[in-house]
């Protein structure tokens, strides 16, 4: 079982340079615990600061190590080439693996502020922007005449090392459109499916599901914590908080029914306790050493 960290890129905040150095700060504490992998979100036209993916996880690729590192990419909302020619610059700067996170997207405002019509995102993800992806970062020239209409369009900056590729989703529509998927695997709750095909790796399924945490001193120092803060409105079931050896358990447990990465978000923004909960995660680490 392998232990990531998707950061959280929306802070309310006065100056902006303030919610960009929590993430360059929390980055660096995940490498200082022995995090696994990092990762950021995609959204857009957001009604409040929100980081965006493509330029944040640049900076933070400065403060991480030679671990897998991604971002998130909503593709109904991007041009399939623009897509391929981030991850081609964001794979060179990354020193370990690059994984690409890939998902529908929900929000109707967030479709309508970016001109793209919402009921068509399933075949803009399925039938377009996916497979373009894929053949560009291949190396193929690509054309289409579909939503995306261009022509000949090649991809001349490419990852060194195949790029893993993780698809994500919470409704149930979404998990069976992962499952679809050669090699892809999925659960509830919300998911990330993925496929390895590294140089000299044999490829195998791999399915990641996200959780909300706080690591706590002790069980009853991690319940204050989450009545303080409250949960945010996540369902109880993907909520993970107590000890170190409650959490342990608790990651564990989803090991067993076939998890092999938990991606962690923290329920809380107090700086003093994500920092606190982030050096705890090691513990958490050592605990599953061979699940």
């Amino acid at each position: 079982m392998r232990v990531g960290i998707s950061l959280t890129s929306s802070h309310a905040v006065k100056d902006p340079r303030e919610g960009a150095r929590w993430m360059i700060e929390r980055a660096a504490a995940a490498r200082q615990s022995g995090l696994d992998s990092l990762f950021v979100g995609d959204h857009h036209a957001t009604p409040g600061p929100y980081y965006q993916n493509v330029p944040i996880l640049g900076r933070l690729l400065a403060e991480w190590g030679e671990a897998p590192a991604g971002c998130l990419f909503l593709l109904p909302l991007w041009n399939p080439v623009l897509v391929a020619e981030q991850v081609g610059t964001l794979a060179a700067v990354t020193r370990g693996r690059f994984i690409f996170q890939c998902g529908l997207g929900y929000d109707e405002a967030q479709f309508a502020a970016m001109g793209i019509a919402l009921k068509y995102r399933p075949s803009a993800f399925e039938e377009e922007s996916y497979s373009i992806v894929q053949r560009l970062l291949r190396g193929e020239t690509v054309s289409s005449s579909g939503r995306s209409k261009f022509r000949d369009a090649r991809l001349a900056l490419r990852p060194a090392e195949n790029v893993e590729y993780w698809i994500g989703g919470s409704a149930q529509p979404a998990i069976d459109r992962a499952v679809a998927h050669p090699r892809r695997g999925a659960r509830s709750g919300r998911v990330l499916s993925r496929t390895l095909q590294g140089p000299r790796r044999t490829p195998k399924a791999a399915v990641a599901i996200r959780r909300d945490i706080y690591v706590g001193e002790s069980a009853a120092e991690a319940e204050q914590a989450i009545l303080t803060t409250g949960s945010r409105g996540i369902p109880a079931p993907a909520l993970v908080a107590g000890s170190v050896e409650s959490v342990a358990q608790q990651f564990a447990q989803l090991a067993v029914l076939g998890s092999t990465d938990v991606i962690v978000r923290h329920l809380t923004n107090d700086w003093p306790k994500v920092l606190a909960s982030l050096a705890r995660l090691r513990r958490v680490r050592e605990a599953l050493a061979g699940v």
